[in-house]
């Protein structure tokens, strides 16, 4: 095999502490934040003189995790327009499964997080919103109906 698993996925910010906030209103765990340097990290990473701090959250189920990591130096480029739409290249959004989409999304709003287009259903199936938080990350919504 060539995998045993997905181990998590990173996003870079200027502001840690909001979207921290954020994912754990979401219903993440915040698992660990530490400072992150030194001469390991460069190679890995392929940039010189690196200071950042990094925080772990995961799902309730342990399964999945998100990283962060705040650059101090250098600074963070920012690549893409800001709330860039869902047709840009790149990585886009994160779904997530909920229990009560509708909850969520009133949970999340209180972080700043806006819909991006209207909560919408799929047949009988599920449904299903993106919701634009800090720093303009989208992470998606699904609430499985049957």
């Amino acid at each position: 095999m060539a995998i045993q698993r997905m181990d998590n996925v990173l996003i870079v910010v200027d502001d840690l502490d909001a979207v921290i906030a954020f994912f754990v209103e979401l219903g993440m765990e915040l698992e660990g934040r530490a400072p992150v340097e030194g001469r390991w990290v460069e190679s890995v990473i392929g940039i010189d003189d690196v200071r950042q701090e990094i925080a772990m959250l995961r799902t309730p189920d342990g399964h999945g995790r998100i990283e962060l990591a705040m650059f101090h130096t250098p600074k963070a480029i920012s690549a893409e327009p800001k709330d860039a739409p869902a047709n840009t290249l790149g990585i886009r959004r994160i779904m997530f499964a909920v229990d009560d989409i509708e909850d969520v999304v009133a949970r999340l709003r209180t972080h700043g997080g806006e819909l991006v287009g209207e909560l919408a259903q799929y047949e009988n199936v599920y449904r299903l919103c993106y919701v634009r938080g800090p720093e303009g990350i989208i992470v998606g919504l699904a609430q499985q109906l049957s």
